[in-house]
């Protein structure tokens, strides 16, 4: 099933292989540079996932994903933090703020569009 996907990521070549790799499985992908440029897009386009990278200049991604779930139009878009930070207690920092799914960088491309599927709508496994 193609979705509409919004990518909130700084890096030029990690927002490139994410594109890539889920345009190549037919998802359409709209990309911010910035939290607050992720922010006004979701709003916009009501993606149906949003991927967010949480080391981002001036508002990290901790903080947009507050403001994504304390968001009523916004809250029901599953956001799936895709980071390097991978030290105990990242993974639970990022669940806290809202984010439903966690992958590290970097990611896997083998398995990486995989991962998010349960993410999606229409997916059994989709978290509630």
């Amino acid at each position: 099933m193609k979705a509409r996907i919004l990518l909130i990521e700084d890096n030029a070549q990690n927002r490139y292989l994410a594109c890539f790799l889920l345009e190549h499985h037919g998802h359409e992908v709209t990309q911010a540079e910035t939290g607050p440029e992720g922010l006004a897009l979701a709003e916009t386009l009501r993606p149906d996932l949003i991927l967010l990278d949480i080391q981002l200049p001036g508002m990290d991604g901790h903080e947009v994903a507050r403001r994504l779930k304390a968001d009523g139009a916004l809250r029901h878009i599953p956001v799936v933090a895709v980071t390097s930070y991978a030290m105990v207690g990242d993974r639970e920092k990022c669940r806290q703020a809202g984010a439903e799914g966690y992958i590290e960088k970097p990611i896997n491309p083998e398995t990486f569009v995989a991962e998010l599927a349960r993410f999606l709508p229409g997916h059994s496994d989709r978290p509630a």
